[in-house]
């Protein structure tokens, strides 16, 4: 905005200064051509002196005032308009000048050179300086219409983004709501496998307490068709048959025990080991004189944390912070739920 006005400012300047400039050369003119013109014309047509001075300052004019709104429009006129600015310029000083020049003075002559010469060059001047501003505005308009249309791509830019946004948070939203139906439909249907479940375990241990009485009166009514004698003995060898699974049973459950003990504690002893191991290669190695990779910073860390190596240490073994140090201790006991359930043992 700030450059638009000094413009706009200096487009006045120019334009004022401009026909100031035509205007005093015209009555110049006028007031140096009409004495010399009446003094050339025949008795009878001696008011016809001030039509020449007149045509020739209303061509100046027609110049003055189309180049200058060519020039505001970045237009060419082609060569006519330069051979008529010059001409008419030319006419002037040549009029200006007659007089002095006939009478053989030259500070006249220089004198009245000045308004007509000071006419050419200013319009010459002119031109040049409207279409330098002519091309400063389009230079400015370009640059707003650019600055335009980047903020425009930005405010759509931000539009899009913002409709992104909102999309995302709806397909987020929605994205729950499937999830919570799929939730309560699942655990509907778990309650009422549970329930089918306990109606299929009520109804067989129903069945079983019948199936057991039927039994019992079946043995019953052996018991009494039978001897006592092999009844006792049937009952004896059933009991020693109980007896006996349930004797392999428990020396099975037991051996299945001691086995899962004796593999846990070889598997302890294979890490502590291993740890120690570990613990000893990286406390060998010794504090490093500078960083290590990322990569074998990392490996490092690693053994010593699998060694159980303090995160001081550690951090003196591979050369990187406490802090670095630190934040992989804690993804390796993310990423290692035993580590995490035997240290807070």
């Amino acid at each position: 905005m700030n450059g638009r006005v000094q413009i706009r400012s200096a487009e006045r300047a120019l334009s004022v200064g401009t026909w100031l400039i035509v205007c005093g050369a015209m009555l110049y003119s006028i007031l140096t051509v009409t004495p010399l013109m009446r003094a050339h014309t025949p008795d009878g047509w001696k008011w016809t002196a001030p039509i020449l001075p007149l045509v020739v300052d209303a061509a100046v004019v027609i110049v003055v005032r189309l180049d200058s709104v060519l020039a505001r429009l970045g237009g060419q006129g082609g060569r006519w308009p330069v051979v008529l600015r010059w001409m008419t310029g030319l006419m002037t000083l040549a009029l200006n000048t007659a007089d002095s020049a006939l009478k053989k003075d030259l500070v006249g002559v220089a004198v009245h050179a000045v308004a007509p010469l000071l006419l050419i060059v200013t319009a010459e001047t002119g031109l040049a300086y409207r279409r330098s501003i002519t091309a400063a505005v389009t230079a400015l308009e370009e640059r707003e219409q650019a600055e335009r249309r980047r903020r425009e791509h930005e405010a759509r830019q931000r539009a899009k983004e913002a409709e992104q946004a909102a999309q995302k948070r709806a397909d987020e939203a929605e994205r729950r709501g499937r999830e919570r139906r799929e939730f309560d439909a699942r655990m509907a249907r778990e309650q009422r496998e549970h329930e089918a479940a306990l109606a299929r375990e009520q109804a067989e241990r129903e069945e079983r307490a019948q199936q057991a009485e039927r039994d019992r009166i079946a043995a019953a009514e052996r018991a009494e068709r039978e001897a006592r004698e092999r009844d006792e003995r049937e009952r004896e060898q059933q009991r020693l048959a109980r007896e006996r699974r349930e004797r392999e049973a428990a020396e099975k459950a037991e051996r299945a025990r001691r086995e899962a003990i004796e593999k846990a504690a070889r598997e302890q002893r294979e890490r502590v080991e291993r740890a120690e191991r570990e613990r000893a290669a990286l406390l060998a190695a010794g504090p490093v004189n500078g960083k290590q990779p990322e990569e074998q910073a990392r490996q490092t860390v690693a053994a010593a944390f699998a060694a159980g190596v303090p995160v001081r240490q550690a951090a003196e073994l591979c050369g990187w912070s406490v802090g670095w140090v630190a934040s992989r201790y804690q993804e390796l006991r993310d990423t290692d739920p035993g580590t995490a359930l035997e240290e807070a043992a």
